[in-house]
């Protein structure tokens, strides 16, 4: 329906309101009303602009048509505006539609959309950005949503050049309302119900995962992180879910991760676990079913992801030396491998008389991300388990066995001494051994060994992962993953003058001359030793005899022959399931005559079930205190005397 001026009305009506300087427009309107009332007079004339909209509604199309025929008066040009600035058509009209576009969500139906703002069910006006517009009606206001810049900006020109008479601003009200009534949007309890308002173009595609990188990054060890979700199935072929995110995914909260991802980075990067899973499973005692153990196949990939676990582990003849050496950081912190091992397990012989400052200094070089597991000792052997701190909820409980092998088992100085747990369902033995010494005492270190695998009473109450694979009388088929280290005692079978010809002409790292001459390397050979049993490649010098606090061999009296005295071997009950990563002595510690041998590995781990006796978290809390107390302390004595060392500083002038 358009006015005589050529308009369209609708659009007329609708913008008339919510322009700049709308008070004056209202009066104009005013008095060209009661104008146009004069004039047509009686029963034509049009329904007051207070009468509700439901009432109008009851006007027939013929009476439109009468309506319609009444003459328009042309309004008053308007007055001359105040001297501000003012903007231009095409930035008031852009500003509104930006308004419209921002408030879509307040507009639509809260009974339709579940919002929980209700202040649109009532018929009431929102009130305008700017300037004093007068409020326009609900059905307008739904109609003019759904036009473009374009059509405001043409509505905004048709104000221009003339003001709205009461006649048309009822017109465009009805067909209006009956546009709502074709669309399907009618009036309950006398109310407006505004309809749902629909973009104008379609909204950008939602993201797959709304987690900051940061935060998914942050624990990228969790099964449900997704860079973790990806690569597990390449490399599995299956995703192992955690306990509760599949469960919150399949409620359709919001979709697929995001609710999951939000969860966490709301309050933590751990994965959220639901009450009722908790309600389910036993810490203590633990469930049988692999899916739902503390140390199943979720836990182990969780931790674990390719599924394998790095241990250091070391050896060391301390000669019964009092002094410890001032920094171990070279000696359990080697630089070549960039990240620190989960598991480290250091065996002494002829150790220290103070054991407990001993474990005090290990605990205080790797620091607070490590707790000791257990100790033992036999005599003056000493073993010593660390593991990462956040690791000892999957061990067992530990057990141990002694071993004596001198004939008066009073004197503690020879001997084997063992330690075993099982790791998520792994399980693992280590045994540090001092062999009987001597250049020729060959037979008497292989029946050290004999003695040792048999009289070695392990394990005691963790279960075998494997009895059909074992042996009563040799305790190393016992375990899935076995380590032996210590100081074997054997030597090389040549006299000193060739041995150290040999290692003056291949200072470096290239010793297969000198291997062609150990005992230990032949009697493996044969297999009258260490049966199933490997050793790493060597590529360091021997670790015996030095002269203590230098790099030279033994310059008294003896001259003993430098030989590979300490050594580290290891075998398991599955093909290729330890990896060696490097093999290696440590030259900078000189406190004793035997240099520490170390060695890195890479070993697999296994799914358990959590019917087996748990270690629940135990370490010794204590050890743990002091040690931290001591590295805090050191730190600050270093920042001291660097301090001290700056302030005293003296600068000479020439």
């Amino acid at each position: 329906m358009s006015t005589p001026n050529g308009f369209p009305q609708h659009s007329r009506v609708c913008l008339t309101r919510s322009m700049e300087g709308g008070a004056v427009q209202d009066l104009q309107a005013k008095k060209a009303g009661k104008a146009a009332k004069k004039e047509a007079g009686g029963e034509g004339a049009p329904p007051k602009i207070g009468t509700p909209i439901s009432e109008t509604l009851k006007l027939l199309p013929e009476e439109f048509k009468a309506n319609m025929k009444i003459k328009s008066i042309t309004p008053r040009p308007p007055r001359k505006p105040r001297l501000e600035r003012a903007a231009s058509l095409d930035e008031k009209s852009w500003r509104k539609w930006r308004r419209f576009r921002t408030s879509q969500e307040s507009l639509t139906d809260p009974n339709e959309t579940s919002s929980s703002n209700g202040s649109l069910q009532e018929a009431s006006p929102s009130p305008p950005t700017r300037g004093r517009a007068s409020p326009c009606n609900p059905c307008c206001q739904q109609d003019s949503l759904h036009s473009s810049p374009d059509a405001l900006e043409a509505s905004a020109v048709g104000k221009s050049r003339g003001g709205a008479s009461d006649l048309g601003k009822r017109a465009s009200e009805i067909s209006s309302a009956f546009g709502g009534l074709l669309r399907g949007k009618g009036f309950a309890g006398g109310k407006p119900r505004l309809s749902q308002i629909m973009p104008a173009c379609p909204l950008p595609p939602m993201e797959l995962n709304l987690a900051s990188h940061s935060l998914r990054t942050a624990n990228r060890i969790d099964s449900d992180c997704l860079d973790y979700r990806h690569y597990s199935q390449h490399k599995f072929g299956r995703v192992s879910s955690s306990l509760s995110d599949s469960k919150l995914q399949g409620n359709g909260t919001l979709y697929d991760n995001c609710s999951t991802d939000s969860m966490k980075s709301t309050f933590s990067v751990l994965t959220p676990i639901r009450a009722k899973d908790v309600r389910s499973r036993s810490y203590l005692e633990g469930s049988l079913l692999a899916s739902g153990a503390l140390m199943g196949a979720e836990e182990l990939s969780r931790y674990f992801p390719d599924r394998n676990i790095g241990i250091f582990v070391a050896t060391w003849n301390m000669q019964g030396q009092k002094e410890l050496p001032v920094n171990l950081d070279d000696f359990l912190l080697p630089t070549d491998p960039d990240f620190a091992q989960d598991m480290y397990v250091i065996g002494v012989q002829e150790g220290c008389p103070d054991r407990r400052e001993w474990e005090i200094r290990l605990q205080e070089t790797l620091g607070p991300h490590y707790v000791l597991l257990h100790s033992a000792a036999h005599g003056v052997l000493y073993m010593s388990v660390f593991i990462r701190r956040d690791l000892i909820w999957f061990c067992s409980e530990v057990e141990y066995a002694t071993v004596t092998t001198r004939i008066v088992s009073q004197i503690k100085t020879k001997g084997a001494l063992g330690i075993c747990f099982t790791f998520f369902g792994t399980s693992f033995l280590f045994i540090t051994s001092h062999f009987t010494s001597g250049d020729s005492k060959v037979n008497e270190r292989k029946l050290d060994y004999n003695k040792t695998i048999q009289a070695l009473t392990l394990p005691k109450n963790v279960p075998d992962t494997n009895p059909y694979r074992s042996s009563s009388s040799d305790v190393t088929t016992r375990f899935d993953e076995v380590f032996w280290f210590g100081d074997f005692n054997f030597r090389l079978n040549k006299d000193r003058e060739t041995v150290d010809s040999i290692l003056n002409q291949n200072p470096d790292t290239d010793v297969s001359k000198l291997l062609v001459y150990d005992q230990l390397t032949s009697e493996m050979s044969r297999g009258s030793i260490f049966k199933g049993f490997q050793e790493a490649d060597i590529h360091f010098r021997p670790s015996y005899k030095f002269d203590i606090g230098k790099d030279s061999y033994d310059t008294t009296s003896k001259q003993r022959t430098p030989s590979y005295t300490d050594r580290v071997v290891f075998r398991s009950r599955y093909k290729d399931d330890i990896q060696a990563v490097k093999y290696s002595s440590c030259p900078v510690i000189k406190t004793s005559d035997h240099r520490p041998v170390f060695a890195l590995f890479r070993v697999k781990l296994r799914p358990g079930r959590d019917n087996i006796p748990l270690a629940a978290g135990q370490f010794d809390r204590d050890l743990y205190l002091i040690g931290i107390r001591r590295r805090t302390t050191r730190e600050l004595q270093k920042r001291l005397e660097q301090k001290d060392q700056r302030s005293s500083s003296i600068c000479s002038i020439s």
